[in-house]
């Protein structure tokens, strides 16, 4: 464990024990795909990969697709119609991550036991990553199973983590 890397990440995450591998824990796992999750991202990026966004400004694009985004968000809101997860009977804080671990703030884990879990992370756009989990200890686990575009958020947010750690440790020197 002496060559895992953790940064610190004030991060809250809902899990559960997934002795028997759960068919409604995978169910959700795969509707939780940021793509499928989102018609309106599904669709920008089949217009960017027939080139039709060429001529756009990103930054703006991005934005509006956003703002549209909210706007479904409240009109489901109003309408009572918000997508429903499954209950997961735990929730902790995390303390630290990395690019393949986490570390909780309590002593819950059981080592060697898999977990299904859901992370809300606090990037753009805001969303909930599902991944699987496999204890090392009572505190930290191995992530052993996320969607790749879930990775690709992932890595980039233990970057930005890290990268607010280092200017922390210059600011303090």
């Amino acid at each position: 464990m002496s060559d895992i890397r953790l940064i610190p990440a004030p991060l809250e995450m809902d899990y559960e024990l997934d002795e028997n591998s759960s068919a409604e824990f995978l169910r959700e796992f795969n509707s939780v795909l940021p793509g499928d999750e989102d018609p309106l991202g599904a669709w920008l990026k089949r217009a960017k990969s027939r080139g039709e966004t060429k001529e756009s400004d990103q930054v703006i694009l991005t934005l509006l697709i956003e703002l549209h985004r909210k706007i479904d968000a409240l009109s489901d809101y109003v309408k009572n119609e918000h997508k429903q997860y499954l209950p997961l009977n735990k929730s902790v804080k995390i303390d630290a991550i990395g690019f393949e671990h986490i570390r909780i703030s309590e002593h819950r884990f059981e080592a060697g036991r898999r977990y299904y879990a859901r992370i809300l992370m606090p990037i753009f756009p805001k969303r909930n990553i599902a991944v699987y989990l496999l204890a090392i200890d009572e505190r930290t686990a191995k992530i052993d199973n996320m969607h790749d575009e879930d990775e690709n958020d992932w890595n980039a947010y233990v970057t930005a983590r890290e990268r607010v750690m280092i200017r922390e440790l210059r600011a303090g020197s």
